[in-house]
């Protein structure tokens, strides 16, 4: 049994109240969100560091890394706690790849976009309230300024590849979900004032990735399935039947057990919320 639902908290539900003076309740998992802190071991992966520095995109902060090729197991044990049922171990092969350092913000969407739909306005702060078709009609306007690359959300083995940047514990900074470690790396339920925060704040895993924990959750490229049985062993996006696709990292509004490196969410393709965001893959 998933479950995902435990770690929304009331606080998400009062938020709403506040803000729109409307308590959505039973409305299900995706109406009930709102708007809506010493280094691990080594992985048992083929993975090298990635390069050192980074290049530049089209908008101003775009900053990519390049993420090695390796191979990881992804997904998480039986004994890891809060595990989901939908985590199961499997080996995954990854071709170096670009992601971007940070989330998407609110100024490089409207540049791109020409507005801002985030409830928590700031220029520097992620991008929210935005879905994942929204995303993608994004990415294709910033595929036309930029015809040299072609950007695209990340497959959610991409995702996790990079996330873990060769670790095999709960998070990327260990198995500790004290207070005083997690407060290090990650907005969440535990440090954020029920809100997004500005990018870049907290210390990044060892690949330079900041926030890939916790501030918003980043949709994936994929379709989501809980069997990880029929998905490409060789870092591809799933495409299968189910109309929703997948979220990773947690949020703002998760508990630790919802930042783990491992943790996966199923969204509609139509769902903007104020956890929501993405962060770039390019190739």
């Amino acid at each position: 049994m998933l479950n995902h639902g435990s770690t929304f908290l009331w606080q998400d539900q009062i938020r709403i109240l506040v803000l729109f003076g409307v308590l959505f309740a039973g409305q299900g998992f995706a109406q009930i969100d709102p708007l809506a802190p010493s280094p691990p071991p080594p992985a048992t992966s083929s993975s090298t560091s990635p390069s050192s520095g980074g290049s530049s995109g089209p908008i101003s902060g775009m900053e990519f890394v390049t993420i090695p090729s390796g191979s990881f197991q992804m997904g998480s044990p039986s004994s890891e706690s809060g595990r989901d049922s939908d985590e199961n171990l499997h080996w995954v092969s990854v071709q170096s790849f670009e992601l971007m350092s940070t989330e998407v913000t609110q100024w490089m969407w409207e540049e791109v976009m020409g507005s801002n739909p985030s409830y928590n306005s700031g220029d520097n702060w992620p991008v929210e309230n935005v879905a994942w078709k929204q995303c993608q009609t994004f990415i294709s306007r910033l595929n036309n300024l930029d015809p040299s690359h072609t950007y695209r959300l990340p497959s959610e083995a991409e995702w996790e590849y990079a996330c873990r940047a060769g670790t095999t514990t709960r998070f990327y900074w260990g198995n500790s979900d004290s207070e005083s470690v997690i407060n290090r790396y990650c907005w969440y339920a535990g440090n954020s004032y029920s809100s997004t925060n500005e990018v870049g704040l907290l210390e990044p895993n060892s690949w330079g990735l900041y926030d890939i924990i916790g501030n918003v959750i980043e949709f994936c490229e994929d379709t989501y399935t809980s069997d990880y049985s029929n998905c490409p062993a060789d870092g591809h996006a799933y495409s299968g039947k189910d109309s929703q696709h997948v979220g990773r990292g947690g949020g703002w509004s998760r508990n630790a057990s919802g930042c783990r490196s491992a943790y996966r969410e199923p969204f509609s393709p139509f769902d903007a919320l104020g956890v929501l965001g993405f962060r770039l893959a390019r190739s």
